[in-house]
């Protein structure tokens, strides 16, 4: 499976039940939409939804947003339903949640067939068995669920998620090992601007792709967070150029404001201006 090379700063949660919402989602400036058949629907609407999201689908109008159906696990009464009709839907990727192991990605895969594939990693035994996830032929992202990790964990509430921290940090280095996509947990408090940049930065350093968010009012925050600054994108160019003068003249070392620039910098700032491409030509979209 292909690595996504595309900007997912911000992934938003929407029901799939909910036509209005649906609706305004074509509008919103988000990286990737997650139609919501399990959480967000409740038992009696699980059907109906199905085919509401399908209608929708059908219509377009998402342009360059991921679109990407998070079904209901499919150990429930409704999952292997959601998996057999979101074969015939407009989707990028099928999220499933409660991933424990390689063995449910198998599952959902032979009833989805090639569409690509993200886990959900909401449970202890998701962390312990993150890299073998993170190596399944089909997946292409992993999606924090830290809600019910911390349930399953029976954490305190912290700001600075120390309790999570083991977990988040298995995730990421599994995804980075099989070149998954990685996206962080929500945040709930969604009028809390502060507190969510907070989270937003401590992701970003981690080494998370973007955020799972649950309110469009989250959506600058986020887009911001995962975007270099204009004194990253600096500073990325003047080390490019730096260094190009400097193997020009033969030599391999080059020094921009007083720190050492070599060949691996260089890739992470010419990495640093390729998203900075992608993420204009999305806003172009």
């Amino acid at each position: 499976m292909s690595k996504i090379t595309r900007p997912l700063r911000s992934a938003l949660y929407i029901p799939g039940s909910k036509p209005r919402a649906l609706d305004k989602a074509r509008s919103l400036p988000c990286d990737a939409i997650i139609f919501d058949l399990e959480d967000a629907v409740s038992p009696d609407e699980k059907s109906a939804a199905r085919a509401t999201l399908a209608e929708a689908l059908s219509e377009g109008g998402y342009g360059a947003r991921l679109k990407v159906i998070r079904i209901n696990a499919l150990d429930t009464e409704w999952g292997k339903d959601d998996a057999q009709a979101v074969r015939d839907m407009d989707a990028d990727a099928v999220l499933l949640p409660k991933v424990g192991s390689p063995a449910d990605l198998e599952a959902l895969a032979e009833i989805v067939g090639d569409i690509p594939l993200w886990a959900m990693m909401e449970t202890p035994g998701a962390m312990l068995n993150a890299p073998a996830i993170a190596a399944h032929r089909q997946l292409q992202a992993m999606v924090m669920g830290t809600n019910d990790l911390a349930k399953d964990l029976q954490t305190r509430f912290r700001a600075d998620r120390l309790p999570l921290m083991t977990g988040l940090g298995l995730c990421v280095l599994a995804a980075k090992a099989h070149d998954c996509a990685i996206i962080d947990g929500v945040y709930n408090a969604f009028k809390d601007d502060a507190g969510l940049k907070v989270e937003c930065e401590q992701g970003r350093d981690m080494g998370f792709d973007g955020k799972t968010l649950i309110h469009p009012a989250q959506l600058d925050v986020s887009n911001a967070a995962f975007s270099p600054t204009e004194e990253e994108a600096d500073l990325a160019r003047r080390q490019i150029a730096a260094y190009e003068e400097v193997i020009a003249s033969g030599q391999s070392v080059a020094v921009v404001d007083g720190k050492i620039v070599e060949n691996l910098h260089v890739a992470t700032a010419r990495e640093t201006l390729a998203k900075l491409d992608a993420i204009a030509a999305l806003s172009a979209e």
